[in-house]
């Protein structure tokens, strides 16, 4: 249930910022940010927050390599399931919810990665912090 968890805020993080539709903070600030500009700085800081959080947790766990090699095996699962024609790309609105559940699943994985290790190997990641 954690990693389900995990990868549903990664998913409503990168789909609160922007999607298909009209309710994305991207198409939101554009039209308001005249009228409404400390609301619009608040949200997009909120975000940059959960940005930062997902990035450094990913980043420290699984790293630039390890997010390439998870969007690189996502990449190729889309491709097969297009090759199969289970997938079509005409439909732009679902090549960009593609694109935001694959850049989700990266975080995703990234952000459960030490609790899979520890399970896996029964050691846990500690930073390096002298108290």
């Amino acid at each position: 249930m954690g990693f389900v968890l995990r990868w549903l805020v990664a998913l409503g993080l990168l789909s609160a910022t922007f999607n298909p539709t009209e309710w994305n903070y991207v198409r939101w600030a554009r039209n308001n940010f005249d009228e409404q500009m400390p609301l619009a700085v608040l949200f997009g800081l909120v975000l940059v927050v959960g940005y930062i959080v997902y990035l450094r947790a990913t980043l420290r766990s699984i790293g630039a390599f390890g997010m390439g090699l998870i969007l690189a095996l996502v990449a190729a699962l889309l491709w097969v399931l297009y090759d199969y024609g289970v997938l079509t790309l005409e439909n732009t609105s679902m090549n960009v919810w593609l694109g935001l559940l694959s850049l989700s699943l990266v975080l995703g994985i990234g952000l459960n990665w030490s609790h899979v290790r520890r399970r896996l190997s029964g050691q846990s990641d500690m930073d390096d912090i002298d108290e």
